[in-house]
């Protein structure tokens, strides 16, 4: 075919590239300076409320409820360690109390809720003869005698605060500092500033951590919650960097393996490295950060860069042997695939839309993030390389070594085409049945939420999980609270129809398994009430007399109800926030307010840290089947619109749908929860996984039209195809193991899944695509 009829003939979206190939290079060059600098100011970007599904009931109820309660949302605990000694020293205390000040003009601390024993919202109670008597725990400006030391030792013993902010042992006391989200900006009152969870957690590390242990080594500190754990995630992700160098190197030297030509190689890595500031600058331009989650993805666009990329090199490799220079053989290639290519892609896009279905803020932006990652890919891989190929052109010596594997019989493909052969198909299918039906059985087991105590996304040796076992090790309550908020009319919750029901509740929720014990306003008018009768234990109970029981709640911390009285929280300590833990705590506060709800009194779930994670546990399992549906509805309509064939659509799906299967498996033998951090990564396999089936069909597809027996059109497409389709999983597979080392528990967990189903979509594709082919695909209609 001559040059000028190649340009007349050709589709049109081929003639419009390839004959203003100056002008389209030139636009990419400007618009890769203009991404390449938004992509530089992309940041670390993260927020409570995007961690967290802002429209279910629970945490509806809790924000409605913030500014009465604001305890309950998001906070710090700063544990303070002495190693020899116990906290009634003048050494401790003013150590203590330097913390005390120095976190109380840290950025974002909400200053009138903070409690130490420094600060005078912390306060002991006692009954004597005439009376209550009581005060602030810490109260006198400095412990420096024995005296002062021992008023203060009774003041901890009388406070009930042993246990809660001060020690079992007396080693060490809490620092408890609610966050505000959002807080004045000190230079301008008017204007609110978003609390920087990195900078945050920085302040954290040198101005209390560092120089507080540093200065003293007598002292330890120990720091959790959630700006804390999210800050360390921050940190962890700076260190991603080097997984990113390392997949560059490794992938590099794969693609000299494959391609035996070093221009070709460094043009595809470029490409793909365009990709990813295209995507970062892009992010950007729309008003994204990256937050600990989405900031996998330019791995991923990085990968998914990769293997179009190398289908692009692979088939201008074949096509030169038949063509004259290196733009006959860029435009053949670019036309055999950018039909396939784009139909994958596009299905990749599209595939990770649907975690726009997800109400949780982080994983609706990592869909984001990946769609429009993918949408780059079709520019800077499928139009872009073969640009730059027509103008670079393969090595002679890559050519040739091309050429010579195209004329001799390849051992490797001739055995993997006996997958087609009439024999062996039928066995390929039962095997393939009987692994479904082990995957299925096991995935039942997969369970929703984290499946280990303290931070799962962390490692268990990170200093954060170290930092929270010493609190659950030495402190009666856990950090995991489950929060029941109490509704009323005004001035009415302390009438004794609301005591009662709350006195119901925690009695209930004492002896569930999984709690350690339940506090309240009943529990601090019980105290009072026998305080106030001689501390006779049998008085230890509520009173009938609405009097009695206004003067008991009277003495009440704060935080036990708010100003109106017209809300009134019980705190549910739990042994931990496993996914089981908090199943059965809510279910069983469900059951007692369908029982005891009326009109005047309501009991609302849930604020704390554990309610918030019982509310994510239920979005994700109500989106967990819905978003796969949608992704392979989404999936089987493109591969159905391409190939105009139910049953094509069934060879391409079927492997694909094996591979999530037993992928829910692999998740129930690791003990990895299905949540935030692994939800979206059925979306990724799926999405990514379908371009195997999808580039072999197509391809296979061709050879049958021109009338080769199905095993004959299946070896020569393992020829031609097949091995960039190898060299892609494998190459996707190996990026992503990188991942596997991380300091980051759920980028190590994403890492072992991706990896899985890279290497299974491969193996599915090649194993049992040809097989599903023998009994469904009907060569002669293709031909007719």
């Amino acid at each position: 075919m001559s040059k000028l009829h190649q340009e007349t003939s050709a589709p049109f979206v081929e003639r419009l590239i390839f004959n203003n190939r100056i002008v389209v290079l030139l636009l990419f060059a400007l618009l890769t300076v203009f991404f390449g600098y938004q992509a530089a100011q992309v940041k670390p970007d993260t927020s409570f409320e995007k961690m967290i599904p802002l429209k279910h009931p629970y945490i509806a109820n809790m924000i409605a409820h913030e500014n009465d309660l604001p305890n309950l949302g998001n906070s710090i605990r700063i544990a303070v360690e002495i190693k020899d000694g116990d906290i009634f020293s003048t050494e401790y205390m003013e150590t203590l109390k330097r913390i005390n000040d120095e976190v109380f003009f840290l950025p974002g601390v909400d200053r009138s809720n903070l409690r130490s024993l420094w600060t005078p919202n912390v306060r002991w109670t006692e009954v004597t003869e005439y009376g209550f008597d009581g005060g602030p725990v810490a109260n006198r400006p400095a412990y420096l005698s024995e005296a002062d030391l021992e008023e203060l030792r009774e003041n901890v013993l009388k406070s009930g605060e042993i246990g809660r902010l001060v020690a079992n042992n007396f080693k060490s006391t809490i620092i408890d500092i609610p966050l505000q989200e959002a807080y004045p900006n000190p230079e301008n009152q008017g204007e609110l500033i978003q609390l920087d969870y990195g900078d945050f957690s920085r302040q954290l590390e040198e101005k209390i951590r560092s120089e507080f242990q540093g200065e003293n080594p007598n002292i330890q500190i120990h720091i959790v919650g959630f700006a804390k754990k999210v800050g360390d995630l921050i940190d962890g992700i700076i260190k991603v960097v080097m997984f990113f160098g390392a997949a560059l190197l490794i992938t590099f030297v794969l693609l000299m393996m494959f391609t035996r030509c070093l221009k070709s190689s460094i043009t595809t890595l470029v490409c793909s490295v365009i990709a990813v500031v295209w995507q970062l600058g892009l992010l950007r331009t729309l008003g994204f950060g990256l937050d600990p989650y989405s900031i996998l993805v330019p791995f991923l666009v990085f990968a998914i860069g990769i293997s179009h990329g190398v289908q692009i090199i692979n088939g201008m490799a074949i096509e030169y042997t038949n063509a004259d220079d290196s733009q006959t053989a860029a435009r053949r290639a670019f036309r055999a695939l950018y039909i396939p290519g784009i139909v994958a892609l596009i299905s990749d896009a599209v595939g990770f839309v649907t975690l726009l279905l997800i109400e949780i803020e982080v994983i609706r932006e990592l869909g984001i993030a990946a769609s429009v990652g993918v949408g780059v890919i079709i520019l800077t891989n499928l139009m872009l390389l073969p640009i730059l190929m027509s103008y670079i052109g393969i090595s002679r010596k890559a050519v040739e070594r091309n050429r010579n594997m195209a004329n001799r019989p390849q051992g490797l493909w001739l055995g993997v085409a006996k997958f087609a052969h009439p024999t062996v198909a039928p066995i390929s299918v039962v095997l393939a049945i009987i692994a479904f039906g082990f995957g299925i059985y096991h995935g039942k087991n997969v369970a929703i939420g984290d499946l280990d105590p303290g931070a799962p996304e962390l490692r268990a040796d990170s200093r954060y999980n170290l930092d929270n076992q010493f609190i659950i090790e030495n402190y009666s309550t856990s950090s995991d609270i489950l929060v029941v908020m109490v509704k009323t009319p005004d001035e009415m919750c302390s009438a004794y129809e609301t005591m009662e029901a709350i006195d119901q509740l925690e009695w209930r929720m004492n002896n569930l398994e999984g709690v350690q014990s339940a506090v309240s306003l009943v529990t601090v008018a019980k105290q009072v009430i026998m305080g106030n009768n001689e501390g006779n234990l049998k008085w230890q109970t509520l009173s009938r007399n609405q009097d009695n029981l206004n003067n008991a709640i009277s003495r009440a911390p704060s935080g036990m109800f708010n100003s109106a009285c017209s809300l009134a929280p019980v705190m549910i300590f739990l042994d931990d926030h496993k996914a089981d833990t908090l199943k059965r705590a809510t279910a069983e506060v469900e059951a007692f307010a369908a029982e005891y709800n009326t009109e005047d009194m309501q009991f609302l779930l849930a604020a704390g840290n554990a309610g918030i994670e019982a509310a994510t546990n239920v979005v994700i399992e109500a989106s967990q089947t819905k978003m796969l549906l949608t992704v392979y509805a989404v999936v089987i309509l493109m591969c159905l619109i391409t190939f105009r064939s139910i049953r094509a659509v069934l060879c391409i799906i079927i492997p694909l749908a094996l591979t999530s299967v037993l992928a829910n498996a692999l998740m129930a033998f690791l003990g990895i929860g299905v949540k935030v951090a692994t939800l979206p990564v059925i979306a990724l396999g799926v999405g990514i996984g379908v371009d195997y089936g999808i580039y072999i069909y197509s391809r296979l597809e061709t050879y049958l039209r021109q009338g080769l027996p199905l095993q004959e059109a299946y070896y020569e497409t393992l020829k031609t195809t097949g091995k960039a389709v190898t060299f892609t999983g494998f190459t996707l597979a190996i990026g992503v193991a990188t991942w596997i080392f991380s300091a980051i528990k759920f980028q190590a967990d994403m890492g072992i899944l991706l990896t899985f189903m890279f290497l299974w979509n491969m193996f599915g594709a090649l194993w049992l695509l040809p097989a599903l082919a023998r009994f469904l695909i009907r060569p002669e209609k293709l031909r007719s």
